[in-house]
């Protein structure tokens, strides 16, 4: 028989403790974002669907993405046991200088469409946190405005070569004269991919207002009220434009872009330089030759050409050919720290992080991105801990195995079979 009493005071006094409300509604809000998923949801609810889309959406029938993400979550850990990890460090040197995370944020472009802090609220939380962050050239924030928001920080440019070869030079120079340190140099994007949800929600700069806009817009007042109080949305590395972004993308991009123009660039550059949207093992070789400081296997999120490799999978076989020549960065795909972790345990010196950045941004701004690098940072600790590893440098492939999803039924010739 169970004996039962009458509980007294004292006993339940214990189990009675409330937590004192949280009455900021944006840091409760993002309090109660543990993922990166919970950060886009909130992003979701509180962002134009023109907007939200022109982030979440890719190519077509976003294969791409879809697949590069499955990647990541297509793998299996191998943890080590009795390990001590009550310390562990995440940082190592990336490209000659020291980082606290093996991430940073990548290029985004119409950065204040999604929220009106753009580029400076993540050029601000980069520092705080010690990793480096990108202006894109279709950025809405100067290069002179992100290296005051990041004055000591890690600043990198990304470029796209344009037909105009003279105004691209100027802004390399003009990124060389404000002191950041790295280009990235994009060459996948010879002409704009088929982005179908911008062209369905008449995506433009200025935004194309519709019935179905306004309606859209109704429950999202915060986000109009900002767009129309603040400066408005121009990229701060070209004139004004009115019209779509892939006639502005097809009119700016130049198709005519060779090995011998990055030689080039390379030539003018003074800092380190890396190439952005390598999707081969013989083009990462030619790269490596020519004697650039990293290469970022990406196939631009999922943005360009659809049904592209996946750069997860092309990871290993690209460190074993040319990881002693030069770093191999990463991105695509990833959304969360465990994906970062894999990612270096099977070479990858550095991850870059698109999407997840500008959820935490459409969320809560600067706060948002903050909360975005500090789940990331919490997921890539307790992984490393959990895999018995004190430091990135002990992460090695016997920690992950790659599942296989997708195989293919007969190579291309020319193409070599995986080692």
């Amino acid at each position: 028989m169970v004996r039962r009493r009458i509980p007294k005071i004292t006993d339940l006094a214990p189990l009675m403790k409330f937590k004192a409300p949280e009455l900021n509604a944006r840091k409760r809000r993002l309090d109660a974002a543990l993922t990166i998923h919970d950060l886009r949801k909130i992003a979701k609810r509180r962002t134009p669907k023109a907007a939200f889309d022109y982030t979440e959406g890719a190519a077509e029938s976003e294969i791409s993405l879809a697949r590069a993400r499955q990647a990541f979550e297509d793998i299996e850990f191998h943890p080590a046991i009795l390990r001590d990890v009550s310390e562990v460090s995440t940082g190592w040197d990336v490209l000659g200088a020291p980082v606290a995370l093996p991430f940073g944020i990548a290029p985004t472009g119409f950065t204040r469409m999604m929220q009106t802090e753009g580029e400076t609220a993540g050029a601000h939380a980069a520092a705080k946190a010690g990793i480096p962050f990108s202006l894109s050239t279709m950025g809405t924030t100067s290069i002179e405005d992100v290296k005051a928001a990041n004055p000591a920080g890690r600043n990198w440019f990304q470029l796209y070569m344009w037909k105009d070869r003279d105004r691209s030079m100027a802004l390399v120079d003009r990124a060389a004269k404000a002191g950041f340190d790295t280009l990235l140099v994009t060459v996948d994007v010879p002409v704009a991919g088929a982005r179908l949800r911008d062209k369905r929600n008449g995506f433009s700069i200025p935004p194309a207002l519709t019935v179905g806009t306004v309606l859209n817009a109704l429950p999202r007042p915060e986000w109009w009220i900002n767009f129309l109080t603040t400066e408005p949305l121009a990229f701060a590395s070209l004139d004004r434009w009115s019209g779509t972004i892939g006639d502005l993308l097809d009119t700016m991009f130049d198709p005519t872009v060779t090995f011998e123009d990055l030689a080039w660039i390379k030539a003018q550059w003074p800092g380190k330089i890396v190439v952005k949207g390598v999707q081969t093992l013989a083009d990462a070789i030619r790269l490596a030759e020519l004697g650039v400081d990293g290469i970022i296997l990406s196939n631009h999120g999922g943005r360009q050409l659809d049904r592209a490799p996946i750069p997860f999978h092309l990871l290993p076989q690209v460190v074993r050919e040319v990881g002693t020549d030069l770093e191999v960065h990463l991105d695509t795909g990833i959304m969360s720290g465990a994906d970062i972790v894999a990612a270096v345990a099977l070479g990858a010196r550095f991850t870059l992080v698109g999407r997840a950045y500008l959820y935490g941004l459409m969320a809560g701004g600067e706060a948002g991105v903050d909360r975005a690098i500090a789940i990331l940072a919490e997921q890539i600790t307790r992984t490393m801990r959990l895999l018995g590893v004190n430091s990135l440098e002990e992460l090695e492939p016997g920690h992950v195995t790659q599942l296989a999803r997708l195989s293919p039924i007969a190579r291309p010739a020319g193409i070599p079979a995986p080692r």
